[in-house]
């Protein structure tokens, strides 16, 4: 049981720190919590299309430059990320509290916590305590840190289509998930390269 605890902590922290940051209009908690579970379920079909995907990707030797930066991005970064997406679309796109750009950052981090909080739990309660540490400081905050690059697009976007303009709406939205998917690659080929291991 602390094992969990301890695993779901840092996304906790992080999610009331970024609610507590929003002065100008805090969002509903129902809400936060909404997609903060919408971003658990995501874990789900990413866990499914990496599957797939890992099963129709050239193979490479584990730990090599190449293996990483394909599972890097082609994987982890491209999958998980429009999933997560994908539920955060669902989650908050028509909802009424969603009338300020800083919402989008709000809502983008909590998505991503969601995910990243299931994900923790099933690493952490395989790898132990020193998993849990290690996961606190680097992999929780790389997805929370993606899920702000993410919404900060997505929340422009929102105003964008509020305004009429449909093609900026949408390139800001793929704006937004090809930046949390390069930011999340960068980190997981770093994550998984061994520079000891051939090309």
């Amino acid at each position: 049981m602390y094992l969990t605890l301890l695993a779901l902590l840092p996304g906790i922290l992080i999610v009331i720190y970024i609610f507590r940051v929003d002065k100008m209009e805090r969002e509903p908690v129902g809400l936060l919590i909404k997609l903060i579970i919408l971003g658990a379920v995501s874990c789900a079909p990413a866990a499914f299309l990496e599957s797939g995907m890992e099963s129709i990707l050239p193979s490479f030797k584990e730990g090599s430059f190449m293996n990483a930066i394909t599972v890097a991005f082609l994987v982890a970064g491209l999958i998980e990320e429009l999933c997560k997406f994908f539920f955060l679309k669902i989650g908050s796109w028509r909802d009424r509290a969603f009338n300020c750009t800083f919402d989008g950052v709000v809502y983008g981090v909590s998505a991503a916590i969601g995910f990243a909080c299931l994900e923790n739990v099933m690493y952490v309660l395989e790898g132990g305590v020193e998993t849990a540490l290690l996961r606190a400081v680097l992999s929780v905050p790389l997805h929370a840190f993606c899920g702000a690059f993410m919404g900060a697009f997505y929340g422009r976007a929102k105003k964008a289509q509020v305004a009429g303009n449909k093609s900026k709406c949408t390139s800001l939205q793929v704006t937004g998930i090809i930046v949390a998917i390069m930011i999340h690659g960068i980190y997981d080929t770093l994550a998984m390269w061994d520079s000891d291991t051939a090309f």
